[in-house]
């Protein structure tokens, strides 16, 4: 019995997924080539990052469902992931980032999404930056 139970658990901790690991600090000055499309805003309406309204307000987002930020169009890739429920992890944003079509297919969900932009590097550090302004991580 024992051993089955060291065997499920090696099992369990072999299967996890690997967190990324990102720097915030970095991430902060990375997110500028995100800003175009995007801001971020707290719910009270303090302006953290001043930015596009092309994108979807950022703040939060980790911890959140995908595609729920109210009176926001997305994509129908980012509509199938609410219909799912899924929730954004840090991980799940820095594989987003790199190529949001490509992530969506992987997902199982449609890979039409509004977002163009792939970013190429520092996908780990935004990831962070963005886990730093959520509500999950406070």
């Amino acid at each position: 019995m024992k051993t089955l139970l060291t065997a499920t658990a090696a099992f369990l901790a072999l299967a996890a997924p690997a967190f990324a690991e990102g720097d915030a600090a970095k991430g902060e000055k990375e997110f500028n080539k995100c800003k175009s499309c995007h801001m971020i805003e707290t719910d009270d309406g303090e302006t953290v990052v001043r930015g596009g309204r092309t994108g979807p307000n950022l703040f939060g987002i980790v911890g959140r469902v995908a595609g729920t930020v109210e009176e926001f169009r997305y994509g129908k890739g980012l509509e199938a992931a609410a219909e799912a429920e899924f929730v954004w992890t840090e991980e799940a944003i820095a594989e987003y980032v790199e190529d949001p079509r490509k992530w969506l297919d992987d997902q199982g969900f449609p890979n039409q999404s509004k977002m163009t932009f792939k970013l190429r590097k520092g996908q780990e550090d935004v990831a962070a930056y963005l886990a730093s302004l959520s509500e999950a991580s406070e």
